[in-house]
């Protein structure tokens, strides 16, 4: 099971994010946004640290889809100075065909576009978090790729969910392992 956080690393969201993770012995993979790396680097430093993965998710969280090929990899490029991964995820899911063949020149040839087959949907604010947990428990199985968010926004959904997602997988057996480039 690999579950991944996007748009951190977030002041107080990402600190409680891996105590939860490190009391289940749980590992995941974190795609941050290049300038709140810039804002929060020792936590960036404390998910490497406690043997998490990164990801590359833009330096300023643009839509593929509404850009033009050349400021999305220039985006992608200015996160690549503070992330360094071989890991990539669009925000929303949503890249171009041409900005996905332009990845491998900007990032480096190994590039692993990461997306997902299960959405907590915790973002979603007129969800509930029991809700949010439910959708979750319901749509994983083995090798699922689950993603939240270490954001603002999900704060309400994840601090309900992650905990009994966590208790969840471990109960039906699963591993949380972290995505290796």
């Amino acid at each position: 099971m690999y579950l991944t956080f996007d748009d951190g690393p977030h002041a107080t969201i990402t600190p409680w994010i891996l105590d939860e993770l490190k009391k289940h012995n749980a590992k995941a993979s974190f795609f941050c946004i290049g300038k709140n790396v810039v804002q929060h680097p020792e936590i960036y430093q404390r998910i490497l640290r406690e043997g998490h993965a990164v990801g590359n998710h833009t330096h300023n969280h643009l839509n593929g889809w509404k850009v033009t090929a050349a400021d999305y990899m220039e985006d992608i490029k200015e996160a690549s100075i503070y992330i360094e991964s071989g890991l990539f995820r669009p925000p929303y899911g949503r890249i171009t065909q041409k900005q996905f063949r332009c990845l491998k020149d900007v990032m480096n040839s190994k590039v692993k576009v990461i997306l997902w087959d299960v959405l907590s949907a915790d973002f979603d604010q007129s969800i509930t978090p029991e809700r949010c947990l439910a959708h979750v428990c319901k749509n994983v199985t083995s090798g699922s790729v689950i993603v939240f968010h270490d954001s603002e926004k999900a704060s309400r959904n994840i601090y309900y969910a992650l905990p009994r997602t966590l208790e969840f997988l471990i109960s039906k057996g699963y591993r949380c392992k972290k995505i290796e480039e």
